[in-house]
């Protein structure tokens, strides 16, 4: 296995083509099987790690931030800050997360709050990503493909939220910004203000994008191409729902769609006639579900980095293998059909 690296956007960092997603430390996994899933991504290759102020996921106040913490004490172990590509996120409004500093936004004070918290816990004095978790302003994210305008919404300025970035990049406490669960609107707004104001250029969009929801190619794809802000694919599994383990009703243990409900996205009827198709797709190819979904979304060319979450160490090697699989023109022309008959039932 030879690992895959990527340009983050139009910076010098190369970063895996797979980078290992750490939403389940501290809620599916141990810190001692944090730091194992760590030590092995970095045996094979992966440098980037992405994590957020919010993980694990689902998100609850008593174990907020606990992630981060386990990727520190992990540094404090190991040593050797340089041989990562570290990402984190701040956490924008929501009714749930009223645990977050009273209220999270992202205007000034919460984003230096948040950035300095995250610091901590991660054991290291920069991150080189700093990523926005989702907007302040109301748009459709999270599943939703809809927009619909809320004219009462008083969101933080975006020239707020650049501005308070631009001052710790300056710092040194960051190294590189990016956006997540954004829009084509957001991304180009700033882009914009980034070059009519001289603030900081994001070089990276964390999106949803999996076999399940190809919505970034409508209207991101070609954002992300022109603009060298390169998409970090996360649930490219769909929570797991592409590896076939929940057909016919199946709830394996311990596994994350068993445990929690909250994920009802990539559950629901319209999906399980296509999930059952790229199945058996790529078992009648004598390829490992997992391995081709991955696979698919590794190849795209607007990708940076996959961003795959296990939960034991078998799981975390059959997700990496995947940079090795080469989708012969049948498969994808396969795919191409079985997505034209019923296209991203869940976004």
């Amino acid at each position: 296995m030879a690992m895959k690296y990527s340009k983050l956007g139009n910076t010098e960092i190369e970063v895996s083509r797979i980078g290992l997603g750490t939403m389940t430390f501290g809620e599916q996994n141990s810190e001692a099987e944090a730091h194992a899933q760590i030590d092995a991504a970095l045996a094979a290759g992966i440098n980037f790690i992405d994590t957020a102020e919010m993980y694990p996921v689902p998100p609850r106040a008593d174990t907020y931030g606990l992630t981060e913490r386990y990727i520190g004490s992990w540094l404090r172990a190991r040593g050797g800050r340089d041989r990562i590509i570290l990402a984190s996120k701040v956490a924008g409004p929501a009714r749930d997360l009223d645990y977050i500093r009273g209220g999270a936004r992202l205007d000034r004070k919460n984003i230096v709050a948040a950035l300095d918290d995250s610091l901590k816990r991660l054991n290291t004095d920069y991150i080189d990503l700093y990523q926005l978790h989702w907007p302040d302003r109301k748009t459709n994210r999270f599943g939703e493909l809809g927009y619909r305008h809320d004219p009462e919404d008083q969101p933080v300025a975006i020239e707020e939220t650049l501005a308070a970035l631009a001052d710790l990049v300056k710092a040194g406490k960051i190294r590189h910004i990016g956006v997540s669960n954004e829009t084509p609107w957001g991304v180009m707004r700033f882009l914009q203000l980034a070059a009519e104001r001289g603030l900081p250029r994001i070089v990276s969009i964390q999106n949803p994008y999996s076999l399940l929801n190809r919505s970034f190619e409508i209207g991101l794809a070609e954002i992300s191409h022109r603009e060298a802000v390169g998409l970090l694919a996360y649930s490219p599994l769909g929570f797991g729902v592409l590896s076939g383990k929940y057909l016919d009703g199946q709830k394996p243990a311990g596994a994350r769609l068993t445990s929690f409900q909250r994920f009802q996205r990539y559950t629901r009827e319209a999906a399980q006639a296509p999930i059952r198709a790229y199945v058996e797709l790529a078992r009648s190819a004598y390829l490992d579900p997992v391995q081709m979904a991955l696979a698919y979304v590794n190849t795209r060319p607007f990708v940076t980095s996959t961003l795959i979450g296990a939960t034991n160490l078998s799981q975390l090697a059959t997700n990496i293998g995947s940079i090795d699989i080469e989708l012969s023109d049948d498969v994808l022309q396969a795919i191409e059909t079985i997505h034209t008959r019923q296209p991203n039932p869940c976004p």
